[in-house]
């Protein structure tokens, strides 16, 4: 019987005597750490192939879809279609002339409204009475033509006496032609004075007019 085989002797290593004509000693493997030559290999030993990283092979799916590459090479060959224009709608031109006429109509108003103001063509003044009795009151009036279009009067009235009123306003709306504006002065004691009153328009345009009368008490 032949001598068992030292590569295949056993699982574990093992101590093997040292010759006395090699002088080392050696450490026997099991044998699954041994690469064994193939039946027609010459003897010489062979590295084992590195394991892949990846192995290839079938993926199977059930259901409906596709794999991720499918449907990308899918949506890569899909011809691009062109775009179909949009008519416009049939109701859009329809309401385009009626909008039209209606901006018309809001920037004719605008104008009108934003405009040139309100322009003063004349200015009068009256005192009634012209003889003022005792402890009497006169209503001076200021009648103020304009040219009907809407804005603000600013006006003022100075008296003889030597006083005078602050910065007034009047407002005046469309097509409304005259502007009346009133001054009531009152006087008491005895005494005979000659009173003037002047009104003085400031804006839109500089006028004045003046009205005499006389308190008479005595």
């Amino acid at each position: 019987m032949s001598a068992p085989d030292d590569r295949t002797a056993g699982l574990g290593p093992r101590r093997v005597e040292p010759s006395e004509d090699t002088g080392y000693s050696a450490t026997v493997l099991g044998s699954h750490w041994i690469q064994r030559p193939g039946p027609d290999a010459d003897g010489t030993l062979v590295a084992p192939a590195p394991r892949p990283d990846r192995v290839e092979g079938t993926v199977l799916r059930f259901g409906p879809g596709v794999t991720a590459a499918v449907a990308h090479r899918t949506h890569r060959t899909l011809p691009a279609l062109p775009a179909t224009p949009t008519p416009a709608p049939r109701r859009l031109r329809r309401h385009t002339l009626p909008v039209l006429v209606v901006l018309c109509v809001l920037a004719f108003l605008a104008w009108q409204r934003l405009g040139p103001s309100v322009q003063v063509r004349s200015v009068a003044v009256t005192a009634r009475p012209a003889v003022l009795p005792c402890d009497g009151t006169a209503d001076v009036v200021a009648r103020v033509e304009t040219d009907g279009r809407p804005g603000t009067l600013t006006y003022r009235w100075t008296r003889s006496d030597g006083t005078a009123s602050g910065v007034l306003r009047e407002v005046v709306a469309r097509d409304q032609r005259q502007a009346r504006l009133t001054l009531r002065w009152t006087f008491e004691g005895q005494g005979r004075h000659a009173a003037r009153a002047e009104v003085e328009i400031l804006s839109p345009a500089h006028l004045t007019a003046n009205a005499r009368f006389t308190y008479d008490c005595g």
